[in-house]
């Protein structure tokens, strides 16, 4: 029997609304280009030591979709934690998962999404509706998108 305790990975994800909310509910997802099937999720990244989930939440946005130019709307109130669901994602890290913070985000009317970044995570991105949101997004990320959503939603936000 294995007691060992896991380590996971400090994580923020956000769901980013665009800037038509409340309007209309459109939520960003991208495929991430280091993977050849197709894996649509949120925006993410890891926290570096000494920083805050916000402040890791501006500088992954800026570095994953090109733009910081939000308005954080409010936060899911726990983290949340998953594990690597393939063998090539332990052997990267030190960790058995990560544990994520999420935040729900509209984008600024002035923001632009450009994903060429310096180290480019997604080949494309687009905006869904609530409704549609599981057509696309991987079968990894479905149960966890779905309590944050749901979460999201119950408190009037979606």
């Amino acid at each position: 029997m294995n007691n060992k305790k896991k380590k996971y990975r400090p994580n923020v994800a956000a769901v980013v609304l665009s800037s038509k909310y409340p309007r209309e509910c459109e939520i960003l997802i991208a495929n991430r280009s280091d993977i050849k099937e197709e894996i649509w999720q949120f925006p993410q990244g890891g926290i570096n030591e000494k920083e805050d989930p916000k402040e890791a939440l501006f500088r992954e946005l800026k570095e994953e979709i090109g733009t910081a130019s939000i308005e954080i709307i409010t936060e899911y109130p726990k983290w949340i934690a998953y594990d690597f669901a393939n063998k090539s994602a332990k052997k990267l890290y030190p960790y058995d998962g990560q544990i994520q913070k999420y935040f729900l985000v509209k984008l600024k009317p002035s923001a632009k999404i450009d994903i060429n970044t310096q180290n480019p995570e997604f080949c494309e991105f687009m905006f869904v509706k609530y409704n549609n949101i599981f057509d696309y997004v991987s079968y990894i990320k479905k149960p966890i998108y779905k309590q944050v959503l749901a979460y999201f939603k119950k408190m009037g936000y979606l």
